[in-house]
């Protein structure tokens, strides 16, 4: 074979990502860095490209289908002619397995999805620096061995030759050393570095039993904010500045690392007991309060910390690391602005936490949730007028899933817009089979709930477009419930798309009204049809016999605006007495019915009951 560069002046680049989008964004701002960009969907590809021209940088996407990031690095690796190409992984997994897994392939570097350009550049130019000292390395190394093979009979001068020579190639060590260990924007130790040392503060305590040390995990608050509105130069400014101030609260023996990001690593040794590493987390956020002075803005800034005691017990560092790692997202979930402490309780909630991740993954290909529907009932009429269509998840294993409990995981990873649009499909499928039956009444809706994040889609729309037109449901009969969070982003896209619901005769409700954002001024600006109140307020009523909690007030703000109200979690009598006497247009809840499975729905419908 015939490797070959394709232009001597620039460095050649191998983007593999089955994404399009990514490569075209990747291959276009890299070359305009003046790098060659070549691009890859798959192994296949990728094999292709690299047989035909050796490229000098490979950019690896994780998750593909068929062949993984991890496999292709794996065979890239052990292929001689690929394997001393660096490989730096960008991926959405931002887990520490994912990570450790990574470099133990042989990656050498991780870049997080979304990625910031300016920090694949720099991490990029670390690594074609990188291999060019190492290939200056091998180079000097073969000049050696040849002068010492034929220069023998030269021996005092090829001898001072060579003493200059062995000086060079230490230098270029040491700059290779430096730049594989440190952070090139801020100077600290990088992970790898921080790993290294933490690993030596383990082996430090198993061999002596008063050696007491601890391993803190920072994670910037609101750093993403100030990078997205105020630019990169800023937010690499605020970086050094943290950086600095963090610094400050630590002793010259302790180690402060970036470990990447926003992200710091801060190992305390030689402590009497967990107090002082609390009073180092504690002195971090007092000083990271401080407003930032930077040369054009005044920042503010905050941070969530993960503490973790050095227990001698620890088989690897990078244990050490992950459980910070775990107490730090537990105080972020917490509050953000605080210290956690860890607890082994978090390890295995982190663990069950994944297994239900992956979990769902599959339930989503193999779409194992069943729909169960809850009767809707006119408080005017006392009959039924539509279902209200809830999602549950049929567990091969653990059998039936409530959604508080999959739910908020499908909202983190994203799946649950796979979800949504599955239960709308199904729900006006099962409307249309429902409205052939003659026991069901003209006018019988369903309602759908759909996350916030579906409409952050641009597509949505054309989904809900496709599933009218295949089960040819009447759009007068569908109702669409969205949360405060939906209108409260107020972004263009969101408006657009609620227009685009209202001018197909699509109704939106308004759920859990009152437990959110309550913003009126949000509210009358947007097509609602109904106000549906949250069960917690339904629930207060008896205790607040004369004001009946919020939900007169509820009632009436829907009826100022021209909107219905349906009261959710209805499990009385003396409830439904109430919400007729305050004019509620409808009601839910185990009074009438608890949800039913769709089998059920034609007998409930037929029995034709009346409250």
């Amino acid at each position: 074979m015939n490797y070959q560069q394709l232009d001597p002046d620039k460095k050649d680049i191998l983007i593999i990502d089955d994404k399009p989008d990514n490569l075209r964004v990747l291959s276009s701002l890299l070359a305009r860095k003046g790098y060659n960009v070549r691009k890859a969907l798959n192994w296949q590809m990728a094999l292709t490209a690299c047989q035909t021209v050796l490229p000098d940088l490979i950019l690896l996407d994780i998750m593909m289908p068929e062949v993984d990031g991890y496999e292709v690095c794996r065979r890239f690796k052990s292929w001689d002619v690929t394997a001393d190409i660096p490989v730096i992984f960008i991926s959405a997994l931002d887990d520490i397995f994912d990570k450790i897994k990574a470099f133990r392939l042989g990656g050498v570097d991780y870049i997080t999805k979304p990625f910031e350009f300016e920090e694949v550049v720099v991490r990029v130019q670390n690594q074609l620096e990188l291999r060019a000292a190492r290939l200056e390395i091998l180079k000097l190394n073969t000049e050696l061995e040849q002068r010492v093979k034929y220069r023998t009979l030269e021996l005092e001068n090829t001898l001072e030759k060579l003493q200059g020579e062995i000086a060079s190639r230490q230098q270029l060590q040491d700059k290779l050393l430096d730049i594989v260990l440190h952070d090139s924007l801020t100077g600290l130790p990088n992970r790898v570095l921080f790993i290294r040392q933490l690993g030596n503060a383990l082996d430090l305590a198993k061999q002596d039993i008063s050696y007491q040390f601890a391993v803190l995990y920072l994670d910037c608050d609101r750093f993403k904010v100030v990078n997205d509105s105020l630019g990169h130069i800023v937010g690499d400014e605020l970086l050094i500045a943290i950086a600095h101030r963090l610094q400050l609260c630590l002793n010259s023996g302790d180690t402060l690392a970036r470990l990447g990001g926003d992200e710091f690593g801060i190992l305390i040794e030689n402590l009497r007991d967990i107090s002082s590493a609390i009073q180092v987390a504690e002195l971090m956020l007092q000083q990271l309060s401080i407003p930032f002075k930077l040369s054009r803005y005044e920042v503010f800034m905050n941070a969530s910390i993960g503490i973790n005691w050095g227990n001698k017990d620890y088989e690897k560092a990078e244990y050490l690391l992950r459980d910070a790692d775990t107490a730090m997202y537990r105080a972020k979930a917490q509050g953000k602005a605080r210290y956690k402490l860890f607890d082994p309780a978090m390890y295995q909630e982190a663990i069950q936490l994944l297994e239900i991740e992956n979990d769902l993954r599959r339930a989503v290909e193999r779409e194992e949730f069943i729909i169960y529907y809850q009767p809707i009932i006119s408080l005017h009429t006392g009959r039924i007028s539509g279902f209200e269509a809830l999602v549950r998840w049929l567990h091969p294993v653990r059998g039936l899933i409530a959604p508080t409990e999959f739910i908020p995981v499908a909202e983190e990873t994203g799946l649950i817009n796979a979800i949504d649009i599955w239960v709308l499909q199904s729900a006006c499928h099962q409307l249309r089979i429902w409205q052939n039956h003659p026991a069901t009444p003209k006018n019988l809706t369903i309602s759908v709930n759909l996350s916030a994040r579906l409409f952050t889609q641009p597509n949505l729309i054309a989904q809900i477009d496709k599933i009218i037109y295949e089960t040819q449901v009447n759009p007068l009969n569908l109702e669409l419930e969205i949360t405060e969070s939906v209108i409260m982003e107020n972004t263009n896209v969101v408006k657009t798309i609620i227009e685009e619901i209202k001018n197909r005769k699509i109704k939106l409700v308004m759920d859990d009204f009152g437990t959110g954002y309550s913003s009126l001024s949000y509210i009358h600006s947007f097509p609602l049809h109904s106000l549906k109140i949250d069960k917690s307020f339904i629930t207060q009523m008896q205790f607040h016999q004369d004001t009946m909690g919020l939900v007169p007030a509820i009632i009436s703000i829907a009826e100022s605006m021209g909107m219905t109200v349906i009261a959710e979690g209805v499990e009385t009598k003396e409830q439904l007495a109430k919400l007729r006497s305050l004019n509620c247009d409808f009601a839910q809840g185990y009074l009438f019915s608890q949800p039913l499975e769709e089998q059920s729905v034609v007998n409930f419908i037929a029995d034709a009951h009346q409250w």
